[in-house]
Formats: structure tokens, sequence, C-alpha cells
């Protein structure tokens, strides 16, 4: 099954923060979607709405303070069902380094292109709100493309 992957350093000296903006309502809905909320403890349930194009329900699966976030993919697009969505987490000098995994994806369809894409958009919106203070979650994101 392909995967879609990226890897994003944070100029930042400890990972704490970007481990807040990943586990909290708060600090999600400055990088990824405003429209944020749920529960954000292991085995809570998260909602990301972007407007009339929907959203997702994301079941959080895993949590290691500063290390790790896991979450499964529970309602959303048909592409996106039972897929996982990972960050991992570690500090390299002066850098927190995010390896993000969208995982599982059955095939490589147009849509996993824009999803990745995306996903690109939203970690650089991840880091520019650790590294700023100032992210840019939908609907502020960078529009790609007529699917929002």
């Amino acid at each position: 099954m392909p995967d879609i992957l990226h890897r994003v350093g944070i100029k930042s000296p400890s990972p704490n923060d970007t481990y807040k903006a990943l586990t909290t309502i708060e600090g999600l809905s400055k990088w990824w979607t405003e429209e944020t909320q749920g529960e954000t403890k292991a085995d809570g349930v998260l909602q990301f709405r972007f407007g009339p194009n929907g959203g997702f329900d994301m079941q959080v699966l895993e949590l290691d303070p500063t290390k790790w976030v896991l979450w499964q993919v529970i309602d959303g697009p048909e592409e996106w069902i039972g897929t996982r969505i990972s960050f991992e987490l570690k500090q390299e000098g002066d850098f927190t380094i995010v390896l993000f995994k969208h995982q599982g994806w059955k095939e490589p369809v147009e849509f996993m292109h824009h999803c990745s894409t995306k996903w690109g958009v939203f970690l650089m919106s991840l880091k520019s709100l650790i590294e700023t203070g100032k992210g840019a979650p939908h609907p502020n994101d960078v529009l790609i493309d007529n699917w929002k």
C-alpha cells in the first residue's frame, strides 16, 4: 500500500511545543483547521471540519509525550477510512524533526496526490505556528485546486 511521507524541521529547542500543537484542540485548530473539536486523549475521537467540503474523524490510538502521535481515520472520504496518520518527533540540535506518515492508502489515486500536497501545506503551517506563533489553518490555508 502506498503512503504519504513528509519530513519537516521546526526551529525549536524542544519538541514540547510541537507535541502540544498535535495533541490539544487549541494547537490543532491553529495549524490544521479552525473547526477542530473532540477528545485528544488516547481512545478519544477528534473531529476536523473543512467547511462545506466535509472533514475527518480520527481515533487517537497512541500518544507518547514529545515523541509520537498516532491516529486512525474512522470517518471521512472513502479513501481515508482505515488509514493511519502518525507524527514522530525527535530533536536534532536546534530543530524538532517531524516525520509524518499517512499510511494505508489502498492505491495512489489522484485524490492521494492532492492530499499529499495539502499535508505539506499544513505541515508548513505547523512549522510557522511553532516558529512565529502564527499558523495558516483552514480556511486560511493555501488553496491548491478546486478540491480545497
